[in-house]
């Protein structure tokens, strides 16, 4: 195998197995890029499609419902689980949380990762079970 060769295979091979690391991107134009079309640059939705993130008790309560919908998709939501790495869905359900008057806390891409964790363990017990 050609030292160019090898040399792009071993790229590839750490790009894969390295962990994802956030992007340059600021929380809110990473929130414009992947929410906005939907919830709008204002956070009001489209009444009767999508919904309104300004005051929405999702958005505001706690945080493990909403990251849970957020990586898992829900009823027409993409699921941003294999999409987005936990310090970019941090920031953007932080922007979310905290702009448009919402006063909520902000959220740890360690709660990301812990909640992520859970939803796999979950998955992988489900389907472990016998018919």
């Amino acid at each position: 195998m050609k030292f160019a060769s090898r040399l792009a295979l071993l790229c590839l091979v750490a790009a894969a197995s390295a962990p994802a690391v956030a992007s340059a991107a600021s929380p809110k134009s990473l929130y414009d890029d992947n929410c906005s079309a939907c919830h709008q640059v204002t956070g009001k939705g489209i009444k009767g499609a999508f919904p309104t993130l300004v005051a929405a008790p999702l958005v505001t309560g706690p945080s493990a419902p909403l990251v849970t919908t957020v990586l898992n998709g829900r009823a027409g939501m993409p699921a941003f689980k294999d999409d987005i790495n936990d310090a970019d869905l941090a920031g953007i359900i932080t922007y979310v949380r905290t702009s448009w008057g919402n006063k909520a806390k902000p959220v740890t891409a360690a709660e990301i990762a812990a909640i992520r964790a859970k939803a796999k363990a979950a998955q992988k017990a489900r389907g472990l079970q016998a018919h």
